[in-house]
């Protein structure tokens, strides 16, 4: 697997990062572990989690199992792997968070929201000694925070942060779920302070492109044109593959996912994944994987399952030739 550096930071990492969110709740032990062994073996190094994975995958969970079960998977080998993990969105009244979903599988994300809890200096502190415990580790190599908290100070939270780095025990930090100007004055911020200025940015990011209004968690054309001037800031593409829709277009159409992306310019570019992926006898999932790869975004990918996991793993050395690249590119 490809490496490739973590901002402008010297660290290299695998250029597929492996999303762990379902390990311990939705993904089982077994599954978890012989996901995380092949991931391991084809030469990646990277995984993400945070502390609030995953709280809403049944009545039993609270959050933080991800990070539970990466430390017994991790044991004895905790040096192979670049480790992120995530603060700001663990929640704080768990029936009031799962009330925010709705029958009809919408989401009140107002009120979700309101659960969260926050970027503050004490949640700082408090929360990344607690993922310390659960990951069984001294260090974070990697810790976002994980939804843009406009209630706290900025300057608050890079202090804490800086702290945290100062200390040893995180390494570099990162930011998901923001919005371009924000991360240009938490930028601008850190850098004015001699602080620790974030080195990544992980936002929803996918061959297709949104047909809806612009939000915070999908990377638009601004933060892209953003990216591409400061590339002392990666671009870390959760949902890279919209929950595999570039394949079945029954699901396609059954999952809420679709619902932003729906629309003439997405039709367009499924068929040049689908014209592409024929000429090179793969899956358009793959396609989508490695146009990405060829962007030099770093995808994350989270398998629920083993047989989700095989389907993916040949994307990792998927070439695309320019000739195929264009045709994606100028869908």
């Amino acid at each position: 697997m490809k490496k490739v550096e973590l901002g402008r930071t010297g660290q290299d990492v695998s250029q597929v990062s492996l999303g762990c969110m379902l390990m311990g709740t939705s993904t089982d032990e077994p599954t978890s572990a012989r996901i995380l062994d092949a991931y391991l073996d084809a030469g990646g190094d990277f995984l993400d989690t945070a502390n609030c994975y995953a709280w809403w995958t049944g009545d039993s969970a609270t959050g933080g199992e991800s990070e539970a079960m990466l430390s017994k998977l991790l044991r004895g080998r905790r040096d192979r792997v670049f480790l992120a993990t995530k603060v700001a969105a663990g929640i704080t009244d768990l029936p009031a968070a799962r009330a925010a979903s709705r029958p009809d599988g919408t989401t009140d994300w107002a009120a979700r929201e309101r659960t969260y809890e926050g970027a503050s200096a004490a949640v700082i502190e408090r929360e990344a000694e607690a993922s310390l415990r659960r990951l069984g580790t001294d260090h974070i190599d990697l810790y976002y925070v994980h939804v843009d908290d406009r209630s706290a100070p900025l300057e608050e939270t890079l202090s804490a942060l800086d702290t945290l780095v100062r200390s040893g025990k995180v390494r570099y930090i990162g930011w998901s779920n923001v919005r371009t100007w924000r991360l240009e004055r938490i930028r601008s911020l850190a850098l004015a302070n001699g602080w620790a200025s974030p080195v990544a940015v992980q936002v929803q990011h996918s061959y297709l492109r949104p047909a809806g209004a612009d939000v915070p968690s999908v990377a638009g054309g601004e933060l892209l044109d953003w990216l591409a001037v400061h590339q002392d800031v990666s671009l870390a593409a959760y949902s890279s593959l919209l929950r595999g829709i570039y394949d079945d277009a029954a699901y396609r159409e059954s999952t809420q996912i679709w619902r932003s992306y729906a629309g003439p310019d997405s039709e367009a570019r499924l068929a040049a994944v689908a014209k592409v992926a024929s000429e090179l006898g793969a899956s358009g999932n793959q396609v989508a994987l490695a146009w990405l790869l060829r962007k030099g975004v770093i995808p994350l990918i989270g398998p629920r399952t083993w047989e989700h996991y095989e389907s993916i793993a040949p994307a990792f050395t998927l070439e695309l030739p320019d000739e195929l690249l264009s045709v994606l590119d100028n869908a």
